[in-house]
Order: structure tokens, then sequence, then C-alpha cells
């Protein structure tokens, strides 16, 4: 996965906008205003970092060298994966929709019905 498929899978979301509210380095992609995903799109080796489901990013850091504790993020709830083709860029894909869906879980079911996203248990 190169940088512009990463922007591009991170906007091909409903509701996503690219910001740059840490500089003009660092792309955050929002969604209702709360960001889902964060890189530098410019560093090598190309890196995002994600939200996730504390246990399950504790699996995914014992399990792959390639996915750490978020870089000046709360470390419980957000990973930096390294894109340095050592992982599938399907795994890559699948982490961004689950931090978006993981976001857009939390907003009001309102907010929630009008990206289409009908998940309310």
């Amino acid at each position: 996965m190169n940088p512009e498929e990463l922007r591009d899978h991170c906007l091909s979301f409903l509701g996503t906008k690219e910001e740059f509210p840490f500089g003009s380095e660092t792309s955050a992609f929002k969604v209702a205003g709360k960001i889902f995903a964060l890189s530098r799109l410019a560093e090598n080796p190309l890196r995002v970092s994600l939200k996730c489901e504390p246990p399950l990013a504790e699996q995914l850091r014992e399990a792959h060298a390639a996915v750490l504790p978020g870089y000046h993020l709360n470390k419980r709830h957000w990973n930096t994966v390294i894109i340095d083709g050592s992982l599938p860029d399907k795994m890559i894909t699948d982490m961004v929709e689950d931090s978006y869906d993981l976001v857009v879980s939390k907003l009001p079911r309102a907010r929630r019905r009008a990206l289409g996203w009908c998940s309310d248990a």
C-alpha cells in the first residue's frame, strides 16, 4: 500500500474529511469531526495510526512487529501500523475500516443513520 492508496481508502468512507490540525505534514482523517486515522503520508516507511478496541489492539501488537502502541496517542485505544510490506494490504484496509466503524459507532444514532451506518443494536 502506498500513500495515495491509503489516502483514497480513508476518504472512501461516507462523511470522511482530510484535515491538517497538527500541521501540513500530518493528515487527520475525520468523520463527524472525530479522528479515525492519522498519517504523515510522506513518511518512509509509511505509518498510520488507527483506533482499535483495547483487547484487539494488544493482540495485534503481540502478533505483528509492524503494529505498535499509538505514537503520541492513548496507547490503550490506538495502534500505529508500519506499512512496510510485512502486513497484507487487506489487513491494513480492514484495520482502517474497523477504526472508522469504531468512531461512527460512538456517534449519536441520528448521525450514524445519516452516514448510512445502521448497525444499531
